[in-house]
């Protein structure tokens, strides 16, 4: 499959670059450029791009607007984020526009192919410094929220947050460590009410911060993207 790539980014010398970097790659073809918003909303409606590399800081129209205003009139295309900054108000934002993964500048130009490969088939990918300051800011937040070390858990509820982590469900968790499937949701209850986290998504992100399980970059940003 070819995938049509709109490269949009307020400095030309970036866009070349860009053009430079991606147009000898198989099966990607550099459909066009735009230096903002509103250009890349127009080519996007003549065009119709698989996917949209995006920046997020340009005049007229940033990558925010322009991210929700492109899915509304082409909604089978794919934007992805392609920015300098790694904070998280940046990534939650463009995310809540539509955008479907986030890669910073400085990334490789394996990465980047990779990044775009998954955004054409509809799979979310994260710049590894983004989903660690995704996972250091859940820490600050959520991972403390109940003000207890994790030391506090027993062995037997460390082991259960684990494999709710890992995406077994209370019966499946029960086989696995030879309990009652009623016990182990009596340990997820009093999982959430040690930890100050509501529901499997918090748990997980939780295990997550503090090591219990590894996660791929790309999951661990396609996760955070759910609500704990």
């Amino acid at each position: 499959m070819t995938i049509k790539i709109l490269l949009v980014d307020v400095l030309a010398l970036v866009r070349e670059g860009l053009r430079l970097l991606l147009e000898g790659e198989k099966n990607i073809e550099i459909a066009g450029a735009a230096s903002d918003g509103a250009e890349a909303l127009a080519l996007v409606r003549k065009l119709h791009p698989d996917v949209v590399l995006m920046d997020l800081s340009m005049p007229r129209m940033n990558g925010f607007e322009a991210t929700r205003r492109i899915l509304k009139v082409s909604p089978r295309a794919k934007v992805l984020a392609l920015t300098m900054h790694s904070e998280q108000e940046y990534v939650s934002q463009i995310v809540r526009s539509g955008a479907i993964g986030y890669v910073l500048k400085d990334t490789s130009r394996a990465k980047l192919v990779r990044a775009i490969a998954a955004a054409a088939h509809g799979k979310a990918f994260f710049s590894a410094k983004v989903s660690r300051n995704l996972l250091n800011d859940f820490v600050k937040t959520k991972g403390r929220i109940s003000g207890r070390p994790l030391t506090e858990l027993s062995a037997r509820e460390e082991e259960v947050l684990v494999l709710i982590a890992q995406g077994l469900s209370n019966k499946e968790i029960a086989q696995r460590i030879r309990l009652k499937r009623r016990t182990v949701e009596t340990y997820r209850e009093r999982l959430m009410q040690k930890l100050g986290i509501h529901n499997a998504v918090g748990l997980t992100k939780y295990a997550i911060a503090r090591g219990l399980v590894d996660v791929p970059s790309a999951e661990i940003g396609q996760l955070f993207l759910n609500k704990p």
